[in-house]
This record gives structure tokens, sequence and C-alpha cells, in this order.
């Protein structure tokens, strides 16, 4: 319990290390956290700076999921089924509130889709294509990441279980967490004030424009 409660914390840490406010420190103390949607993430660094920075904060926002996952589950002691799980749920959570950053970080999508590089990398792909279809559907950044992130456990509910239970019960939680973590962003589509990206849209009035509604 204490090795497991030890590699938690350790998870924990790596995932308040933000991309955000790390690229932005390499950018001459850019903060995300004042611009646009105020979110630490990869959409609203695309949105408030550009490409370039946004590339760097979901690289390293993917990779520290990643490094939680696959690596600090074996630094001590025999490696434990459920522990890449915990460690996963950690850095995730550590994204979301960091202590680092006082506690104030991002929505976790592209921790979490690091952290599935590691426990269910057959998921990337239908995780990607499912969040693109709902994005040129849709035009909506938030609601494409939260039903890409529920149709995992969906999937993994139709085709794996009983035999991968364990994925299939982190992926259930970690949806939940998503969408509790987009309330702001359903909020916002209730009041008609969601940014809507309608240049990637198929079936949009408007795909010479930005968006149609106010960020």
């Amino acid at each position: 319990m204490l090795e497991l409660g030890v590699k938690f914390l350790i998870s924990y840490f790596i995932g308040s290390l933000m991309g955000a406010i790390i690229v932005g420190k390499l950018r001459g103390g850019v903060d995300i956290r004042t611009m646009g949607s105020g979110n630490a993430g990869g959409t609203n660094a695309l949105r408030s700076v550009g490409f370039t920075f946004a590339l760097g904060v979901v690289i390293i926002d993917v990779g520290k999921g990643a490094l939680a996952a696959g690596w600090v589950p074996g630094l001590v002691g025999a490696m434990q089924d459920h522990v890449p799980l915990w460690c996963g749920f950690a850095a995730v959570f550590g994204h979301c509130y960091p202590v680092w950053h006082g506690f104030r970080g991002g929505k976790g999508a592209a921790t979490l889709i690091g952290t599935f590089i590691v426990l269910g990398p057959e998921l990337i792909l239908p995780i990607i294509l499912v969040w693109a279809w709902v994005l040129v559907m849709s035009g909506y950044v938030g609601l494409s990441t939260m039903i890409a992130a529920s149709s995992v456990p969906v999937w993994l509910g139709i085709t794996r279980l009983p035999e991968d239970q364990p994925l299939f019960i982190y992926s259930a939680i970690m949806a939940l967490y998503v969408i509790r973590w987009h309330r702001s962003n359903i909020q916002r589509m209730r009041e008609g004030a969601e940014h809507r990206n309608t240049r990637v849209m198929l079936f949009s009035g408007h795909r010479g424009a930005a968006n149609d509604e106010r960020s």
C-alpha cells in the first residue's frame, strides 16, 4: 500500500507539470491562463497563441500521461496490474489540479490520451476518429472531447468485458471526470456562447468564418 501511495504521488507531481506553463516560460513568460478561455490546455493555447505553442503544450501533456502510466509503476518493487491505472489517474488529476500552479490546470484530455498510449494503445486511433467526427459535425472541441472520452468505456463494455474490466472501470471513471471538467463548456453551449469552429464543419453555412459564436 505504501508503494502504491508513493507511485501515486510521483505520478501526481508529474501530472502537475503543466505543458502550457512550461512552454509559456520558454516563450518569455506567456501565461495562457490569462488569455482566451483561461484554460491551461492545448485548445486554448492554439486559439490564443498559435500552432507551434499549442504543439509543445500537447507533446508535454501527452508525454507526462504516458510517463506516469508506463514508467512510474516499475520504479520500485514488483509491477502489479492495477498500479499503471492508478498512476494514470494520478497524472490526469495532477494536470487538472496542479500543486505547482495553485491547483489551476487544464481539463485532462491530452494527459488522458497519454495514459491510453500505455494502457490501451489500440484505442488511440478510434478515440481520434470519434473526436474528429464529432468536431466536423458540431464544431465544438469540448463536445468532441467529452464524446470521444465517453466512447471508450462503451466500446470496451461491448467488446472486451469481462477480460478488460480494470481498463473498463478506469475509462468509465475518467470519462465522468472529463465531462465534469468540461462543465463550463456545457454551460456555454446551453447559453449559445461556446466557441464554435465552423471552418472544420462539413455542414456549415459559414465555412469561411473562424467561428460563429463568442469564445
